[in-house]
C-alpha cells in the first residue's frame, strides 16, 4: 500500500488523524507530521466537488503552509513554531471551514476535544469567580450533549432556541455562553431572552416535613432541615462548616454568602442542632458533598416520597421552595416587614426580596392563641412573638403562627 502525499509540502510523514462525517458518508483525515497540515485524500479526487470548493480548499491548506512540527535536534525549526493554543485553533478553523465547503450542516468534533474546551471553560469560570455558579457549566455541558457546536455561536442560538425551557433558563444559557465566547475569543450577538414573572410554589409546611420525614439518609434530612430553619440558599448550606454552629446559643452563621447576599445568623430550633450533632464529623464541612450530587439524590427521594404519599404537589419543592417558603412566612409573621424578611434572607437589594414574599392564608388550628388580663401579661406575651388581634369581655386576645413557636 502506497503511502499518502501530503498536498501542502509532498511530504509522505502522514499518519491517519480519525475521520469527518460528511453528507456523502465518512471521510478518513490524515496529518502531515512535516508541515502540521490536516487534509482528506478524498477530497482531492471527488468527482461531484466543485471548482470553488476546491479554490477554497486549497486557500485553506496553503494559509497552513508555514506550520511545522518541533523536532529534536532542529532548534529552527522550533521558532516557526506557533504556540500550541493558536495552532489549534487555527487547525479547528480551518476544519470548520472544510466541513461547510462540502456542504455538512454541523461540524463533528470529537469527544476528547469537547471535553478539553469544557474544562478549560471550567478553569475560566474558577479563575474569574465564577464558579460558585454551577449552572453555567451544566448549561454548556447541556447544549454539548444535545449536539450544539460549541466553537460555531450561530449553531449555538439555534440549539437554544429549539430547547423547550423556559426563557429565564434560556437567559441563563446565552449568559453561561457568553463566557464560553470570551475563553475561546468568538465573536457572536446574544440573543435576547426577557424571564416571565411568575410566582414561586409556595407548599404547606407540613409539606416540607414530610420530603424530610421521608429521607433515608440522616445527612439529606439534616440538610433539608437546615434549609427550612435557615432560610439559607442551597449553596450557603452546602457550604456550612462545623464552626459555624454554636450549640450553646442555638445560633447558625452562614459566613460564605453566594453572590448577593450577606453574611448572618439566624437562630435555630434543639431539633436542627440534635439532627447536625448525629453527623459524622469526618470533615470540616457539614455536607461535604458537591450540589449535583445531592440534588440527583434529592430528586429521586422526592420522587419516591411523591408516590408513597400519594402527593404530587411534593414533586413542585425544589431547593429553593425552602426559602421562597420561608421569606413568605417571615412575610406574614412581621405583617409584611420588608426589612425584616431582607435581614432574614440576607438580600443585598430590596427587589429581590419583594419576589418572595407571597401572603399565606393560615388555617384557625395553625396559630397559637393566648390571652391576657392585664398588662403584664400582655407584655409577656409580646415578648414570645404574640401579636395582639382583639379584646372581647376584659380578655386581650392574642395569637401567632405555630411555625414560630420556638
Amino acid at each position: 500500500m502506497s503511502a499518502v502525499t501530503c498536498p501542502s509540502c509532498g511530504s509522505e510523514r502522514t499518519w491517519r488523524d480519525g475521520t469527518r462525517l460528511t453528507r456523502n458518508g465518512d471521510v478518513q483525515r490524515y496529518l502531515c507530521r512535516n508541515c502540521c497540515v490536516r487534509f482528506s485524500a478524498t477530497r482531492l479526487t471527488r468527482s461531484n466537488q466543485s471548482e470553488r470548493d476546491q479554490k477554497f480548499h486549497r486557500q485553506s491548506l496553503n494559509s497552513l503552509s508555514s506550520l511545522t512540527l518541533f523536532r529534536q535536534g532542529n532548534r529552527e525549526a522550533e521558532s516557526r513554531v506557533p504556540s500550541a493554543g493558536k495552532a489549534v485553533q487555527t487547525l479547528v478553523k480551518v476544519e470548520t471551514q472544510e466541513n461547510r465547503a462540502a456542504g455538512a450542516t454541523t461540524t463533528k468534533h470529537d469527544e476528547a476535544t469537547i471535553k478539553g474546551l469544557i474544562a478549560q471553560y471550567a478553569y475560566h469560570l474558577e479563575k474569574e469567580g465564577y464558579y460558585e455558579n454551577s449552572a453555567y457549566l451544566s448549561l454548556i455541558r447541556l447544549l454539548a450533549k444535545r449536539g450544539a457546536d460549541l466553537l460555531d455561536p450561530e449553531h449555538v442560538k439555534t440549539v437554544i432556541a429549539k430547547q423547550n425551557w423556559k426563557k429565564s433558563t434560556k437567559a441563563l444559557a446565552v449568559c453561561a455562553y457568553d463566557v464560553f465566547t470570551k475563553t475561546q475569543k468568538l465573536i457572536w450577538c446574544p440573543p435576547k431572552y426577557t424571564p416571565e414573572e411568575t410566582l414561586p410554589f409556595i407548599p404547606e409546611e407540613s409539606e416540607l416535613d414530610q420530603l424530610i420525614a421521608a429521607c433515608r439518609s440522616r445527612r439529606m434530612a439534616a440538610y433539608l432541615q437546615t434549609l427550612k430553619e435557615t432560610f439559607a440558599d442551597p449553596g450557603e448550606a452546602l457550604k456550612l462548616r462545623w464552626i459555624d454552629v454554636d450549640y450553646k446559643n442555638n445560633v447558625i452563621t452562614i459566613n460564605r454568602p453566594v453572590k448577593g447576599h450577606k453574611p448572618r445568623q439566624i437562630n435555630v430550633s434543639n431539633k436542627l442542632l440534635a439532627m447536625l450533632a448525629a453527623l459524622p464529623k469526618t470533615s470540616q464541612q457539614i455536607f461535604p458533598t458537591s450540589y449535583s450530587n445531592i440534588s440527583l439524590l434529592y430528586r429521586r427521594m422526592r420522587q419516591r416520597a411523591a408516590k408513597t404519599l400519594q402527593n404530587p404537589r411534593l414533586l413542585n419543592i425544589a431547593f429553593k421552595t425552602f426559602r421562597h417558603w420561608g421569606g413568605t412566612m417571615v412575610a406574614h409573621y412581621t405583617h409584611g416587614n420588608v426589612l425584616m424578611v431582607q435581614k432574614l434572607l440576607g438580600h443585598k437589594n430590596i427587589q429581590n426580596t419583594m419576589k418572595y414574599i407571597q401572603m399565606v392564608h393560615f388555617k384557625d388550628d395553625e396559630f397559637d392563641v393566648e390571652a391576657a388580663t392585664s398588662v403584664e401579661e400582655a407584655k409577656t406575651l409580646l415578648k414570645a412573638g404574640f401579636n395582639y388581634v382583639v379584646e372581647k369581655n376584659g380578655f386581650m386576645l392574642f395569637r401567632r403562627p405555630k411555625r414560630f413557636s420556638a
